[in-house]
């Protein structure tokens, strides 16, 4: 079993404690799900668990970490540089378990992929595989170090629907420990039967973590009630006092006013009342010191407060698009052709479909003219955020557009209300993380008033927590989305019509009114 024993994990940039104190052990059949806000630590501890060589050099930690001889595998965020310029085979060949698996072995592993034995002798390099298959690649080389534990970090990012599936049964059916991190909710609901939730409370200055011997619907379902119990006795206890704050001023001001009216001649009267005031300032300093062990209101990471843009329903008639290509090409290749899409009134479109099919490309070449039109006002949220957020603005010179002291005002009281603390609004957008990255896009969104919002996997860096509160936003938005996206969650609850693209252009998937999202903010 790996136990972890009283880890403590400072920042060494702002000596801030990510994880305080925490210990947890994973027994074998686990299956647990490490969520949290972005920023929370949950990359930096399974780095930790691994090899604490990979954080040392952005933080320090106390505590114990025992693994008892067990051997991890670890799969990271994203393949390295290094590792994406190598063919297939040299990256598998740097590694000496590689020699280790006969023939026979390989076939297995790669049928358990959906890949063929020559794969892993291949000559393609690793850079231009689709999302999916490096996911495929890197887990392959992870489980040829025949380890007695999982420790994947985003498996489910930039993999299409097919591949999701996959995963979910790898996960699920593999007789290894698994400790996992991921923003996709139908993975977490499907696999998970543990959770580990990292918090950041008190604008970031207090840590908190639950651990839950609970499956991962199980545990939200529980938290959500046990938030909304928490916000309405605290709600209960605040009119209660307004209640009693409100008779100790009556009380007052009446003993005030016999004090002042009684005559010198009864001083036994003006005793009485002193008395009676000084009985009256005890019970409320009595009452005052009750008070500050009251319920508080619910401190958590993900809640937003945010509403989109238009306001006033799109007529449902109005083109919004219609859009023609016969083909789509990259770099010469031809992608895919006799491409027609056509979009009306509010629609909200998804485009789904393989990795590397082009749905990005399609949508910046959608975008391109859907923000050069007059009639129309549009906003684009591109997959690659510095396409389009400066490295060096902060959040708030990315949001100004007045620069007077009124808007940044507003702008500071609202990046505060997405959960910005005071440094944060001044740290380069190059230093912040891609949930906060994501947060920045959509509050210039809901600045700019758009009609038209053109969305490439809006949902992908948001946390399992916060994600709810994006769908139920973009659900209630009244304009159009045109949209790429493999978050089953929101093209369930958010599109009105899925598109998949093919090589022979866009094929209608299925067209229904959305799913009814029922969250708390």
């Amino acid at each position: 079993m790996l136990q972890i024993q009283n880890l403590t994990i400072t920042h060494l940039k702002d000596l801030r404690n990510l994880i305080e104190d925490f210990s947890f052990v994973l027994r074998p059949g686990d299956k647990t799900a490490l969520i949290g806000e972005e920023g929370n630590g949950k990359s930096t501890l399974l780095k930790l668990i691994h090899d604490e060589q990979l954080a040392q050099p952005y933080v320090s930690w106390s505590g114990r970490i025992i693994k008892n001889g067990l051997r991890s595998g670890y799969l990271a965020q994203e393949l390295t540089p290094e590792a994406a310029s190598l063919p297939v085979y040299e990256y598998f060949a740097r590694f000496p378990d590689f020699y280790s698996w006969t023939p026979r072995e390989l076939a297995e592993l790669g049928r358990n992929f959906g890949f063929s034995t020559e794969f892993f002798y291949s000559d393609q390099k690793t850079a231009t595989l689709s999302g999916g298959e490096k996911v495929k690649l890197q887990l392959a080389k992870v489980l040829m170090e025949r380890p007695d534990l999982l420790l994947l970090d985003e498996p489910s990012n930039d993999i299409d629907l097919e591949t999701l599936e996959w995963l979910e049964r790898f996960i699920r059916d593999t007789s290894l420990p698994v400790l996992f991190i991921s923003h996709d909710e139908y993975l977490l609901e499907r696999t998970a039967n543990s959770v580990i939730h990292l918090e950041q409370t008190m604008r970031k200055t207090k840590p908190r973590w639950t651990v839950a011997r609970v499956p991962y619907r199980q545990y939200m379902d529980e938290r959500y009630r046990s938030l909304e119990k928490q916000e309405e006795q605290a709600r209960s206890e605040k009119r209660e006092y307004e209640k009693q704050q409100e008779k100790f001023r009556r009380i007052q001001q009446s003993v005030e006013y016999q004090q002042a009216a009684i005559s010198r001649q009864n001083p036994a009267g003006g005793r009485l009342l002193k008395k009676k005031m000084h009985a009256v300032k005890a019970q409320e300093r009595r009452f005052e010191k009750q008070w500050e062990n009251r319920t508080q209101i619910p401190d958590t990471e993900d809640a937003m407060y945010l509403r989109l843009g238009r306001q006033i329903p799109m007529p449902r008639g109005k083109e919004v698009l219609d859009y023609h290509q016969k083909e789509l090409t990259v770099e010469g290749r031809v992608l895919a052709g006799n491409i027609h899409l056509q979009v009306r009134g509010p629609e909200k479109i998804c485009i789904v479909g393989k990795n590397g099919v082009g749905k990005t490309t399609l949508l910046k070449q959608i975008a391109e003219e859907l923000l050069a039109r007059e009639d129309l006002r549009a906003a684009y949220m591109p997959q690659n955020y510095g396409e389009l957020l400066p490295p060096a603005d902060t959040p708030l010179s990315f949001l100004q557009t007045k620069g007077d002291k009124e808007e940044l005002t507003r702008i500071r009281t609202w990046l505060g209300s997405m959960k910005f603390t005071a440094d944060e609004m001044e740290h380069p957008v190059r230093e912040l993380s891609g949930g906060q990255k994501a947060k920045l896009f959509f509050m210039k969104m809901s600045l700019e008033e758009s009609d038209v919002l053109i969305l490439d996997e809006p949902t992908r860096n948001f946390s399992p927590m916060s994600n709810p509160v994006i769908r139920r936003i973009l659900a209630e938005y009244q304009g159009a989305i045109l949209s790429v996206s493999h978050d089953r969650k929101f093209i369930e609850e958010v599109c009105t019509k899925s598109y998949r693209l093919t090589e022979n252009g866009l094929e209608v998937v299925e067209r229904r009114e959305p799913t009814a999202t029922k969250n708390r903010l």
